[in-house]
């Protein structure tokens, strides 16, 4: 169906400050939405107590408000401006909190203002655990053994019935926050009491936990026609256990049996169409037992999210800037695909190369903080790369983290011993990735790696390939390094700084950039079309590779 012609304004909600767990990820977001809603004519305020964003520069909006978000500010710009709807899935859960707030206080309604994008239904059922839960079961879809709690005895009580180890969830937070594992009775008190506190409604889910299970994202799209599309498939590095925000993440999935894949699909479609009054961008997060493929529902987000940008940019589909067309009215086949001009928006993207995604911790400036990671998302910002396999890709990655890493390797700084790195890796930390490659070099087994971690063998193996690649250049200097293998570490994302630091003897980046260049080993660029060069790309951006 075509827009709704009765918006002449709309009011959109931001983000806010920015903190761990809610970044300039929705800054894009944001942005995005307010340009795509005034192509269409309509009139944007945009509010935001945040100034150092793009979309409060005033050149966004029609008019930017910089407030605190809260209750009294939103009832400030109803006042003084004639707002007919509010968009709040574009400002995390931070808008859509308060969105919701409005909405009991019956702001919205005083002023005449609908919301756009989803309504509060569709929030509760999300957001709130208990009712997602419910739903779930009431769709015949699995869900870890849970139940609600309102206080702490409920919540002990509860734990008690379900067993250790188990999860707490509060509803409606961001991030994690307040969220943990409890592996014993001892742990439960302080756990029940953090998360109790951290939920704005003082609520939380006591669930059975599926540690060592894969853990799946999917970034959707649904029109008011109930048309679905699925962006991107996202899967974690890490198993369960660990905030898909601090963990190593890989699109498109790499792991999946079709079987799983399809079941998967299929699930999501069916949760966004029975969602309720919903039009925009969502993402639903689904864990998968390794050994039986059964599949659990985890959480959705009715909103677009961290994953939105990631995934954006993983597939060139610009989300918030669709998912706000689709909140004004317009359905999916009715948009174009802003890549390649000719086609609908109503298609999923083909992926012909590997996006790897390493979250990036600041751990020495929070002196003390814990950093073992968890349930509550400790990063404070990520580096995504782009290859022709996942072994370039995350070599890639690696090396755009700013933290001395060359590739994945920190070369001469690893002092452990095979039997440490087997105990360290059992935690996951920040740096586990760099100690299972150190690990492999070591000769520790691949099996030992994937019963110490549960990281799922297919990753192991691929990192295994990378130690195999570095012991054979281990064997050369750099004058007899034979090309072969220096195109086939190129080619596995290997730099050139760091083939200089593994060949034997004294070398340079500059003397193997040399070598290489006479070779005629250099960069080919490929492009990220959204469709495996199907279609024409019109408006398509690169990335850099060492193919023919």
């Amino acid at each position: 169906m075509p827009k709704d012609n009765s918006i002449k304004s709309v009011l959109i909600i931001g983000s806010g400050p920015i903190v761990i767990g809610q970044a300039c990820e929705f800054d894009y977001s944001g942005s995005q939405a307010a340009r795509s809603i005034s192509e269409e004519g309509i009139r944007v305020t945009l509010i935001n107590s945040n100034p150092a964003t793009i979309m409060t520069d005033p050149m966004m909006a029609d008019k930017v408000y910089l407030l605190p978000l809260e209750v009294e500010s939103i009832e400030k710009i109803l006042q003084e401006n004639e707002i007919d709807a509010v968009l709040p899935t574009m400002g995390g859960q931070t808008a859509l909190n308060l969105c919701k707030e409005v909405a009991d206080l019956g702001i919205w309604e005083k002023y005449n203002v609908r919301l756009i994008g989803v309504d509060i239904k569709a929030i509760d059922k999300a957001e709130d655990r208990e009712l997602f839960r419910q739903w779930m079961i009431e769709m015949g879809i699995q869900v870890a053994p849970a139940k609600t709690a309102n206080s702490f005895l409920e919540g002990k009580e509860f734990a008690q019935e379900i067993g250790f180890p188990l999860v707490i969830r509060p509803s409606f937070t961001l991030g994690g926050t307040g969220g943990g594992f409890v592996h014993t009775k001892d742990d439960l008190d302080e756990a029940l009491n953090r998360g109790l506190e951290a939920s704005p409604i003082h609520e939380v889910l006591v669930e059975k936990a599926v540690l060592g299970w894969k853990e799946f994202e999917l970034e959707l799209l649904r029109d008011s026609a109930d048309n679905v599309a699925i962006i991107c498939t996202v899967e974690n590095f890490d198993p369960m256990g660990i905030h898909t925000g601090d963990s190593v993440t890989v699109a498109p999935a790499m792991t999946l049996s079709d079987t799983a894949f399809q079941l998967m699909r299929n699930t999501a479609i069916r949760i966004m169409r029975d969602l309720g009054n919903f039009a925009g961008g969502c993402n639903i997060q689904f864990s998968l037992n390794p050994e039986t493929e059964e599949l659990i529902a985890i959480e959705i987000n009715p909103r677009v999210s961290r994953s939105s940008a990631l995934a954006s940019k993983a597939t060139g589909y610009p989300i918030a800037k669709i998912a706000a067309k689709l909140a004004l009215g317009y359905s999916l086949d009715e948009l174009k695909n802003q890549i390649t001009k000719t086609t609908s928006a109503y298609f999923e993207p083909a992926l012909d190369y590997v996006i790897v995604k390493i979250p990036r911790w600041n751990f020495d400036k929070f002196k003390g903080a814990d950093d073992t990671l968890g349930l509550q998302m400790k990063s404070v910002g990520e580096v995504m790369a782009i290859g022709r396999s996942f072994t370039e890709a995350i070599q890639k990655a690696c090396q755009s983290l700013e933290n001395d890493a060359l590739g994945l390797g920190y070369y001469g700084k690893n002092q452990m011993k095979a039997a440490e790195l087997v105990e360290y890796i059992k935690v996951p930390k920040w740096d586990r990735i760099f100690r299972i490659k150190d690990a492999l070099m070591l000769g520790v087994t691949v099996k030992t790696i994937v019963q110490a971690t549960q990281i799922d063998r297919w990753f192991i193996y691929q990192i295994q390939l990378l130690c195999n690649i570095e012991k054979e250049i281990l064997k050369y200097s750099i004058d007899n390094l034979p090309l072969d293998l220096l195109k086939d570490a190129k080619k596995h994302g290997f730099g050139d700084a760091q083939i200089a630091k593994i060949v034997h003897g004294d070398c340079t980046e500059d003397q193997v950039y040399e070598k290489r260049k006479a070779a005629g080993i250099t960069r080919v660029y490929k492009m990220v079309d959204t469709c495996s060069a199907e279609f024409e790309a019109k408006t398509p951006y690169y990335y850099s590779s060492f193919e023919n």
